[in-house]
Order: C-alpha cells, then structure tokens, then sequence
C-alpha cells in the first residue's frame, strides 16, 4: 500500500535526476560552443522517462531488453545510472560552421531556461506531494 502512495514520487524523483542530466549536457554543450569539432549532445527526454520507469520506449524499433537486437547475442549489464548511453543523442546542427563545432549557442540557451524551469516545477511537485503525504500522516 505504501509502494502505490509513493509510486508517483518515484516517476517525479526519475524525472528530476533526468531534468538534472540534461542540465549537465547542456552546460557541457555551452561551454564547449567555442571548441572545433565538437558535436552538441542532447538527451531525449521522452526515451529517457519511459526507459528510467521501467517500460518500452514506444517509438523506439522492437528490440530485445538486454540491448541486443539478436537472441544469440550475450547480454549487455544493467547500467547503475539512470541514463543509458542510447538516451544520449547528437544535435542536429541548424548552422554549419567552419570549423565543424554544432553548437547552437541560441537553441543551447533557450534549452537552458526551458530544462530550469522544468526542473523547478518538478521539484514544486515533489514537494507538493510530500506535503500532502505528511499531513496525511499526521491527520490534518
């Protein structure tokens, strides 16, 4: 009974390490907006969600759950961290420079702000939530 009260936490707390990642790869992709032949990297958030709570990505092809797309194929070891290296992706570059950098340092900022404030309401949600299961608790 008390798995079903904090299943909702669960899918938020995913969310919150995944929203905190992105923010990692984005402020790599800034800081490296100066660097030639760097590729922008990003993470597909969607993928990313499904895949931390548990079930199949739906767009993703039909593939086997231990990675491999043959049965033959040994198994690959369950990752210890929430993000796989398939939820990583390269950007696509919107303009070519010349000297083979991806980054889009105007895309990279409003990505920024728009994984900021997502990462806060997530955090609000949490906190609403445990909020609400403590007065619970207590009987208020």
């Amino acid at each position: 009974m008390f798995a079903n009260l904090t299943s909702t936490l669960d899918f938020h707390s995913n969310a919150l390490v995944l929203r905190a990642e992105r923010q990692r790869v984005i402020a790599s992709n800034i800081a490296n907006a100066d660097t030639p032949g760097y590729a922008g990297r990003d993470i597909n958030f969607k993928e990313a969600l499904t895949a931390a709570n548990g079930a199949a990505p739906a767009s993703s092809a039909p593939r086997q759950a231990t990675g491999s797309g043959n049965p033959r194929h040994i198994p690959l070891q369950a990752s210890t961290t929430s993000l796989d290296a398939t939820a990583l992706r390269y950007t696509t570059q919107s303009q070519p420079a010349m000297d083979g950098n991806s980054v889009d340092m105007d895309r990279e900022r409003a990505n920024f702000v728009d994984n900021s404030v997502r990462y806060e309401a997530t955090l609000r949600f949490i906190n609403g939530q445990s909020k609400t299961l403590l007065s619970a608790i207590q009987g208020q």
